[in-house]
């Protein structure tokens, strides 16, 4: 392979390296409201620079590609963290809440609201008990206060990517509590589309098979009885909720 074909190669690879590198650090963190902002940017700034820097034909042509790349992938990486950490704080506050990524937070009955936030999305969870009376697909009225909320915010955000679904106990058939969470995810969204939002909605519903605890006892049940809700930056970042 030739010289000039196999530097951008590896600085392509080098970027890809850096930028799993980023993501791959793991789900829990701190609740650093500029996290995301700070690794999004140095890795945009880096791999923008190396790619610069390595498809020049001079030396002053590399050093001013390089400058020119580590500008604007700093500014994109950045501009993707910035987004989906402000989004992540604006949501917790306006339901009452901070940011918690504790993974044992979820098993925690007292907490009827948990927003969480990863490298690639932001993940807002409802308790089953305070959204939906005993077999209802109907919103009670406080929480559909607290998701309307939500849609208010997202009108600032319309090309995150949304994605709702609906989980049950394994009290009743598969196929009723499939129908059950599916209903629950729907009527979720549908109260997000009356806000007026414009971004792309995804429901699924996934009866009990994706549960945080064994459906052994009633305060197991509990806790697996709830609706969730993802704000992604990317399609390609969406993930299988009911795994």
């Amino acid at each position: 392979m030739k010289k000039n074909m196999m530097k951008p190669l590896l600085a392509s690879t080098l970027v890809l390296v850096l930028m799993g590198g980023c993501v791959n650090q793991g789900l829990v963190q701190e609740d650093d409201p500029y996290n995301r902002t700070k690794k999004g940017a140095l890795v945009g700034a880096i791999g923008g620079a190396v790619v610069g820097a390595t498809t020049g034909h001079g030396s002053t042509d590399r050093r001013q590609r390089a400058l020119v790349g580590a500008a604007l992938g700093g500014l994109l990486g950045a501009g993707i963290g910035y987004s989906l950490d402000q989004q992540a704080n604006e949501i917790a506050r306006a339901l009452g809440t901070g940011v918690n990524n504790d993974p044992l937070a979820a098993l925690d009955p007292n907490r009827d609201i948990i927003v969480s936030k990863t490298n690639t999305y932001v993940k807002i969870m409802f308790r089953d008990d305070m959204m939906f009376a005993v077999n209802s697909t109907k919103l009670q009225p406080s929480a559909k206060t607290k998701v309307a909320k939500i849609g208010q915010l997202l009108l600032n955000y319309p090309q995150t990517i949304v994605q709702i679904a609906g989980h049950t106990d394994n009290d009743g058939s598969y196929t009723y509590n499939q129908s059950l969470s599916e209903n629950r995810a729907a009527s979720v969204a549908d109260t997000l589309g009356r806000s007026g939002i414009q971004n792309v909605v995804a429901t699924a519903g996934c009866s009990y098979s994706n549960e945080l605890a064994p459906n052994t006892s009633r305060k197991n049940k509990a806790l697996n009885r709830r609706v969730e809700i993802y704000l992604y930056g990317n399609q390609n970042h969406m993930i299988n909720p009911c795994q």
